[in-house]
């Protein structure tokens, strides 16, 4: 199983790593960090950096595809070079998965025209105005593709791509394994449930996070 991880300037570090932990656990996986050169790339936090195995000039197919989100994601929706090798690493996936925004990458790139998909909550008008059907769920399976929505739901995506993959029998154990038993101290995880003070103060915080990502990456050399 051959898996590229697309990773970019100001992506969130747990839409690729969460699944990394689970995917890099199926038997044979080779997984590699692709960005648009090697080297390092920046999370949204600006402290943490992931290194890029390979450029994408240098890898021509992948079994599966992962793209994950980030307020960094409107800088890549406006970089054609991305976008043509995301569509053309497409065409050959068994598998073409996202995290949270990462669906807008994807949808910029025409992979999700017309097809049903979701993203991260407070971004969902903007999947339907990039041609795609945004739909409420914690994961979206459509023929080859499959998206998550925000952030910790792509650890919940990749058990399902693992058994997928490998069977269900190895997919409990890879659960188990990491401990995975999420028991959160706020029943307040999707905006459905959260109450209106504390949904607005999670989209302020949001956009803000998304406009001082998009600075500091302007900013860059």
């Amino acid at each position: 199983m051959d898996i590229a991880v697309f990773i970019y300037d100001g992506m969130t570090a747990l839409d690729a790593i969460g699944p990394y932990e689970v995917l890099s656990r199926l038997p044979e996986a080779k997984l590699r960090f692709v960005a648009e050169e090697k080297g390092v790339v920046r999370t949204d936090t600006g402290a943490l950096g992931i290194h890029a195995d390979a450029a994408i000039a240098e890898v021509g197919s992948a079994d599966l595809l992962l793209v994950p989100g980030g307020p960094g994601d409107e800088r890549v929706r406006q970089t054609p070079r991305a976008l043509e090798w995301l569509a053309r690493i497409h065409q050959g996936t068994r598998h073409t998965t996202s995290v949270c925004t990462g669906s807008l990458i994807l949808a910029a790139a025409g992979v999700l025209d017309g097809r049903r998909a979701v993203t991260h909550w407070a971004r969902m008008d903007l999947l339907a105005e990039l041609g795609a059907k945004p739909v409420k769920a914690r994961w979206v399976e459509e023929g080859k593709i499959v998206t998550a929505a925000g952030v910790s739901a792509g650890i919940d995506m990749a058990l399902h791509l693992a058994a997928k993959i490998a069977g269900e029998p190895l997919a409990k154990a890879m659960q188990l394994g990491l401990e995975y038993d999420p028991q959160p101290p706020f029943d307040v995880g999707s905006p459905e449930k959260a109450p209106p003070d504390v949904v607005a103060l999670a989209r302020a915080g949001s956009t803000a996070r998304r406009e001082e990502v998009l600075r500091s990456i302007e900013s860059q050399p």
